[in-house]
């Protein structure tokens, strides 16, 4: 028997200072994502800083393949909801965009100017515009924050239209975080501000998932626990839900490495993602 009882919920959820060599990232990310966005601009194969909402960070960069799109990605970031934008990640399209599909890239407004709740109504709102102008199935992808505002995408209180919503094909919840109760407790809320109304409003853990959702927790060997816990939780609840889930434990990837393979279209998480 294994007991498991936290005491330090701000280490329970701190990454930085226990990956090493940590103080490589983000550079390690923003470098290639400058690289990789100016290349396909270059080629005519970016549309950047499309507009979907009035908020000064309402933009989502769009990358298209060299061929018409098999349908689209959405990629969207994390950084506990609090930091990053879009152009930090661009080169994790290539995974996606190297199989034939569009990925769109969206920023949102960050807390604590805004509520958790109200950055689920932007991504909602950003998958809107993309769908626009792209055809075809739709498939959902976020790291950490971001693989929470994925998962509400296909709770029965989803912020989609209900045609938007029947395109979407599969969500990956990379790393996510998908019960916001425990974060009630970290210092982080200081500036999240999650009470437990939000809590109870925004998780999807305790959100029923829509019919037909389709969704892959997807999470790195060496995360922190609360991290495996929290990936393993919502597969385990959506399945007895009705939704097709699978849990994934990728060995020897850590929080900030998890992302790595969607940048790699032979890589397991990009043919998982795209998996009819």
């Amino acid at each position: 028997m294994i007991e498991r009882h936290v005491l330090d919920w701000d280490g329970a959820y701190a990454n930085g200072v226990n990956i090493a060599g940590s103080d490589r990232w983000p550079s390690a990310w923003s470098g290639p994502a400058k690289a990789y966005r100016e290349a396909r601009a270059a080629e005519g194969r970016a549309r950047l800083d499309v507009r979907y909402g009035n908020g000064a960070r309402n933009a989502l960069d769009l990358f298209l393949p060299a061929i018409a799109p098999k349908g689209l990605v959405v990629f969207i970031h994390g950084g506990y909801w609090m930091a990053f934008d879009k152009g930090t990640w661009s080169h994790l399209a290539e995974g996606a965009v190297a199989s034939g599909y569009a990925v769109a890239m969206p920023s949102y407004t960050l807390c604590p100017e805004i509520r958790i709740g109200g950055i689920v109504a932007e991504i909602g709102a950003a998958i809107e515009k993309a769908a626009t102008m792209v055809e075809g199935p739709i498939v959902l992808t976020g790291h950490s924050a971001g693989g929470h505002l994925a998962s509400c995408m296909v709770t029965a209180t989803t912020p989609l239209s209900p045609a938007v919503a029947r395109r979407v094909r599969h969500v990956v919840s990379i790393s996510g975080l998908h019960d916001l109760r425990a974060l009630m407790r970290a210092e982080m809320n200081a500036t999240l501000r999650i009470d437990e109304a939000e809590a109870l409003a925004h998780s999807p853990a305790l959100l029923r998932p829509m019919d037909g959702a389709r969704v892959t927790c997807w999470v790195g060997g060496s995360e922190r626990a609360e991290f495996l816990r929290q990936n393993a939780l919502l597969a385990n609840i959506w399945t007895g839900l009705g939704a097709t889930t699978c849990a994934v434990v990728e060995p020897d990837r850590h929080h900030f490495s998890i992302v790595d393979g969607l940048a790699d279209p032979a890589h397991p998480l990009t043919r998982r993602l795209l998996a009819e």
